[in-house]
């Protein structure tokens, strides 16, 4: 680098100065070059090191001449410093370069080798080369600084302005500012985007391939959960499988951004249901299938290919996963067993993804539950006779159960088999409540679809049905919820599933909500506009609730 600059400057130093002797180089410009090897490569300055001839080169040399010159080289390099930006473990600058902010290090985000250097050198932050975002190993996500914005806007600002003088424009830079008429074209524009309430970015048909209705209504119900639109959406998942393009996690990532990218024409699910049917076999084939059996066999592949994302922490319950499927959807079901005898009490907790509900008219008996079931109002629910509530298919799911001689169980008060009554309460609550009403009923005399009307609420309080308020009744201490208990508990219906027809011949589609009061509904490719009217007296077969408050851990 040096004799090519070298090279490069003398003919045209030696117009402004002159030369002593033909074969003697300028100390100007050699002092120049030497500059500059400076500047970029941070030699060794100490007057040692220096020939003698550059010392003095600064008043030797016009000043204005070499801070243009250096200022037109710094231009150069730094253009050809950004384009050999490359990283130093496989020389490769397209895999999401990020530059670490403690050392001279350029890593592949992608192949993680920025993740390694991190880990290795203890080096928790680094900046993403093509987007500015600064990432923190600790949090394994990109950080919002306030202070850090400011700085990068300024010298954003201030590069703008020397790219502006260094073109050889006198005038000063500014930013630019429309004027009237062109605020009023930009206002007229048909083409112009803005997010408001009527917005329709999310909203995606999906084609039948088939008797896939099964799978499209789930589908569409996924991709309006909030939190797993944001976790998507934020590029979160880092795939952990040999081969990606058999992750159903990295698919439904692709998915998501289908579905955000603002195009409007339907999409064509083929590879999430390829991936489903080789992950999930009992669900191959162009038969018609069980909504809420693909929801659950779906749920199941993501969480086992989701396990990469702990970064290896190993949760020491075995039922507990760190997982983003786990962290929405899983909740906690608490058996108490109490025997009849000693009335010892014997407690187990299970985790679950799904409440399946019973409904009047199965084979199972149900009977009302609450004694104010006529003409009253409960959890934001009409009660009239007949009607049967959400609510009420709940108090039967939690009330206490007799198992009978039949299914006696051995107490470890008495050290013997005794009769035994169960109870099931909600130990945890899962950020998304899925229930499913049990309308399909298989029996070795009958198979049968139950079309009972079910009402069901935009708002549900989970309260009642917890197992801390079981505890307080029983000791006696029950009172009623404080608003920030409450408020904890309380859910937002956000997607509701329906099946018209049979049970041979049906066909699913679903409601789900875009925006707070914007709900709409999916039926394959086609989506119109519905109302809350059409969702509430919709027969319901999968209703899907989201916390309204989330605890921050």
């Amino acid at each position: 680098l040096y004799f090519y600059v070298m090279l490069r400057i003398e003919p045209s130093a030696s117009q402004v100065l002159g030369r002593r002797s033909p074969t003697e180089p300028q100390p100007q410009a050699c002092g120049l070059v030497f500059m500059v090897l400076v500047y970029f490569f941070e030699l060794d300055c100490s007057v040692s090191c220096l020939p003698t001839r550059w010392l003095g080169l600064a008043s030797a040399f016009p000043f204005y001449l070499s801070c243009c010159f250096l200022h037109y080289l710094l231009i150069l390099f730094s253009e050809f410093q950004a384009k050999s930006c490359v990283c130093h473990v496989c020389g490769v600058h397209l895999n999401r370069l990020h530059s670490c902010l403690y050392c001279v290090f350029f890593g592949c985000f992608n192949k993680k080798h920025i993740h390694e250097h991190a880990k290795s050198k203890r080096h928790n932050l680094a900046i993403d080369l093509t987007y500015g975002g600064i990432y923190c190993f600790l949090c394994q996500d990109y950080i919002y600084d306030r202070d850090m914005e400011i700085i990068a806007k300024e010298e954003q600002r201030k590069h703008l302005e020397l790219s502006f003088i260094s073109l050889g424009a006198g005038e000063k830079f500014s930013t630019w500012e429309p004027t009237k008429r062109e605020l009023e074209l930009l206002k007229h524009n048909p083409k112009r985007r803005k997010i408001t309430s009527n917005c329709t970015i999310g909203l995606r048909g999906l084609i039948n391939l088939g008797n896939t209705c099964f799978m499209n209504c789930i589908v569409q119900a996924l991709t309006h959960t909030p939190l797993l639109r944001d976790f998507f959406l934020s590029d979160r998942h880092r795939c952990e499988m040999q081969s990606p393009s058999s992750c159903l996690v990295c698919e439904m990532s692709s998915l998501f951004q289908e579905f955000y990218s603002g195009h409007r024409s339907p999409h064509i699910p083929y590879k999430l249901l390829h991936l489903v049917w080789t992950h999930a076999r009992h669900l191959a084939g162009y038969e018609q299938q069980d909504a809420h059996e693909f929801l659950i066999a779906a749920l199941d592949v993501l969480h086992r290919h989701c396990k990469g994302d702990d970064n290896g922490k190993k949760a020491n319950n075995p039922n507990h996963c760190n997982c983003i499927i786990d962290q929405i959807f899983t909740g906690g079901l608490q058996s108490d067993v109490t025997c009849q005898v000693c009335h010892g009490v014997s407690t187990t907790i299970d985790p679950f993804w799904d409440i399946s509900l019973d409904l009047p008219g199965s084979s199972t008996p149900f009977w009302p539950l609450s004694p104010g079931s006529e003409g009253s109002v409960v959890n934001g629910e009409s009660h009239s006779s007949g009607t049967t509530t959400l609510t009420d298919c709940l108090r039967r799911f939690t009330r206490p159960e007799h198992l009978g001689s039949s299914a006696k169980i051995k107490c470890s008060g008495c050290h013997s088999y005794q009769e035994s009554t169960k109870q099931l309460t909600m130990k945890k609550l899962p950020i998304v409540a899925c229930f499913h009403l049990k309308r399909f009923e298989h029996s070795a005399k009958l198979r049968r679809k139950i079309t009972t009307y079910v009402s069901f609420p935009l708002e549900l309080d989970m309260t009642p049905f917890m197992a801390s308020s079981k505890e307080s009744r029983m000791n006696g201490q029950y009172q009623q919820p404080t608003d920030s208990l409450s408020n904890d508990n309380k859910y937002s219906l956000f997607a509701v599933v329906n099946h018209q027809g049979t049970l041979e011949s049906g066909h699913y589609t679903s409601f789900i909500r875009q925006h707070k009061d914007q709900w709409f509904k999916c039926d394959d490719a086609i989506i119109t506009k519905a109302s809350i009217k059409d969702v509430l007296d919709s027969e319901g077969y999968l209703l899907f609730y989201h916390k309204q408050f989330l605890e921050y851990e």
